[in-house]
Parts: structure tokens; C-alpha cells; sequence
């Protein structure tokens, strides 16, 4: 019996090891891991870019707001969590930043703490009007600039995209 060729790197030549027949990687094995490197490092791109968007929605909501707060604010504003605790679950950070944040959208004028009708010893966070209105002007600037990217991909692609990123996120 002849043992299949190799390459210099000890990578089976013409052989895919990928099956754990032998134990060596494959060339199947280096194409895979080349893929899930790319993609980490397109993600490492796009979360940066992301986060250069929080960066620019939040100083356009007012100067002194860090991204962090435009996150809490939104929240807010959405609705989707209108408690420190709700936010503190929806944003996975702890209570002193969550604190600080909200603290520092009262002082901006951005967000009111209100008695909880349902529990009077709990709080309820509210966005003012003011809030409102520039998160909806930061929220069309970033649909403008991220749906016109978008607009250049075909309805199957986006379909698909949704798909893969729905199944990331699991």
C-alpha cells in the first residue's frame, strides 16, 4: 500500500483528510478555516463600521452623547426597554454604566425617569420630544447611507444575506 503524496506542508496532495480517515488536515480543512478567518475579519470591518455609526448618530443627537448612550437611548425610544434593568439585559453591560448613561441623558435633556403606574417603586424611562427628533433625523441618515448600499443588491441576495445572518445570530 503507497501512501498518497504531500505537499511540502504536510497537506495531503489530491487526498481530502476532512473525514478524519488519517488525521492530517485536508485541503477542504484550509479552505474552510481560510473562510471562517475572512469572514471574522469581514465582521472585525463591518462591527467597526458600525460602531463609527453610533459614533456619528450620537454626536448628531447632541456633542457630549457617547455611543453607548445613542445604544440606551434608542432603547428608549423604541420602547424596548424603558427600565435600567431592560436595559441592562438588552445591551449586556452593567449597572453603573447603564446608570451613568441614563444619568447623563436626563442631564441633556434627552430622557425623563417617571414613576412606574403598575409598581410605584420602580422607574420608567421616557424619551422627550426632543429625543425623539433627533434620534428619527440620526435613524434617516443611517437608513439613507445603509439602504442605498443595500439597494445595489438583488432582492434574492438580501433574502439570502437575512438568511445567513438570522442563522448566525442563533
Amino acid at each position: 500500500m503507497t501512501a498518497a503524496p504531500h505537499a511540502a506542508d504536510g497537506v495531503a496532495v489530491g487526498a481530502d483528510a476532512s473525514d478524519g480517515t488519517d488525521g492530517r488536515i485536508g485541503v477542504g480543512d484550509i479552505e474552510l478555516d481560510q473562510a471562517v478567518s475572512r469572514v471574522e475579519h469581514e465582521l472585525g470591518r463591518l462591527f467597526a463600521r458600525i460602531r463609527v455609526g453610533w459614533r456619528e448618530a450620537a454626536a448628531s443627537v447632541h456633542p457630549d452623547l457617547q455611543p453607548l448612550g445613542y445604544q440606551v437611548l434608542t432603547s428608549i425610544v423604541n420602547g424596548t426597554a424603558t427600565t435600567a434593568g431592560e436595559i441592562i439585559d438588552r445591551l449586556q453591560t452593567d449597572k453603573s454604566t447603564v446608570s451613568r448613561q441614563v444619568r447623563q441623558l436626563e442631564e441633556l435633556g434627552l430622557v425623563d425617569s417617571i414613576r412606574d403606574p403598575d409598581d410605584r417603586r420602580a422607574r420608567r424611562l421616557v424619551a422627550t420630544e426632543l429625543a425623539q427628533e433627533r434620534v428619527e433625523i440620526a435613524r434617516a441618515t443611517y437608513k439613507e447611507r445603509l439602504g442605498d448600499r443595500l439597494r445595489a443588491w438583488s432582492a434574492d441576495d438580501l433574502e439570502h444575506f437575512a438568511d445567513l445572518l438570522d442563522a448566525l445570530g442563533r
